[in-house]
């Protein structure tokens, strides 16, 4: 795009503001008793699917606040001998990765973010991961990821070669969500209550 282009607006915006209201008014309603029951059965469901099973990387992420936890999943995937990598938000929104080697290598990043201290990998380190796991907050039933709205994981989910998931609570897979041409589309939704597996169109 030329520099004096204006960029062309995304008319699903005014529609995933608010959605997003909706969906991030319900989650801070949840008891924290609750998100760490959560928590606990989407480790569990997790580590039977046989994607993780056969993984040697896995790309995930530390949820904050009352996003779906995922402590006691990370702390699964790397007693199951799995190596798991975390992005750390970089100036310009892109994500780069580093691996997780306990939560005693986790550092405040600022914006409430918790990040991975370790020696960065690069952007392209997604693309070694044998399975992602993504936060957002719906999916539809086509697979379409609503996210906060930053774009860092649909920017980043291009260079992911293994199935994409999405850690959501179960209500938050809903028959459609707005979307624009640049957000991307996932293979499932983990969710306490279980999987939920798309035909990802693209």
């Amino acid at each position: 795009m030329n520099e004096t282009e204006a960029p062309i607006p995304d008319p699903s915006w005014g529609a995933k503001l608010a959605l997003r209201d909706q969906l991030l008014t319900t989650r801070r309603r949840i008891p924290p008793a609750e998100l760490g029951a959560r928590a606990l059965a989407v480790a569990a469901i997790a580590l039977a699917q046989s994607e993780v099973r056969l993984a040697a990387t896995v790309a995930a992420y530390v949820s904050v606040g009352h996003e779906p936890g995922t402590g006691p999943l990370l702390d699964a995937l790397t007693g199951a001998g799995k190596r798991v990598i975390l992005p750390i938000l970089l100036p310009d929104l892109d994500l780069d990765w580093a691996a997780y080697t306990g939560a005693s290598s986790l550092v405040s990043a600022g914006r409430g973010l918790l990040e991975p201290a370790g020696t960065r990998l690069g952007v392209e380190a997604l693309g070694t991961a044998d399975l992602v796991i993504v936060p957002g907050l719906a999916v539809d039933r086509s697979g379409m990821r609503l996210g906060r709205g930053g774009g860092s994981y649909d920017r980043a989910l291009t260079r992911a070669t293994g199935p994409v998931w999405c850690l959501l609570n179960a209500d938050e897979v809903l028959e459609v969500v707005p979307s624009g041409q640049h957000d991307r589309r996932v293979h499932a939704a983990l969710t306490p209550d279980g999987m939920n597996r798309f035909h990802r169109a693209r």
